[in-house]
């Protein structure tokens, strides 16, 4: 399973996301390619600790599909999203790739912290587990809009 934390991933996951254009419509899913940059961007504030969201903790989740989160199956197309990640208003496309791509840099700066905090959805996560994660969610989100 790749990690947003090996340097050949973290490079692949910031071309990917120069590829994806405003014209892009997604394969699957509802929103639309700002508003899945603006998605994508509460995983990195979460692990990064600076997320502007309230994610609840919740049982079922850490029990059914925690592991999922860092196995080397994709995700499959579709999955529900927690009703706080939503982002349903429109974004501006631009704005929000680049802040996407600022989020990255700076979780990739961070990417030795061993000391990151709980999930506040699925409970703890090892420094291995953190970086399986982040790439499984934007290699989703990425595969969504084709790249």
């Amino acid at each position: 399973m790749e990690s947003f934390f090996d340097e050949p991933t973290y490079n692949s996951l910031r071309d990917r996301l120069q590829q994806i254009d405003s014209n892009k419509t997604p394969e699957w899913g509802k929103m639309d390619a700002a508003q899945m940059f603006k998605h994508c961007q509460y995983p990195i504030q979460i692990a990064l600790e600076k997320e502007k969201v309230v994610v609840k903790s919740n049982w079922f989740a850490k029990v059914f599909f925690k592991k999922s989160l860092y196995s080397d199956k994709p995700f499959r197309k579709n999955l529900p999203t927690a009703p706080s990640l939503k982002v349903a208003d429109s974004k501006d496309f631009e704005s929000e790739k680049e802040k996407l791509d600022q989020w990255m840099q700076e979780l990739w700066y961070d990417r030795e912290n061993n000391n990151r905090r709980s999930h506040p959805m699925f409970g703890n996560f090892t420094k291995d587990q953190w970086g399986k994660v982040q790439y499984k969610h934007l290699d989703h989100h990425f595969r969504q809009f084709g790249v």
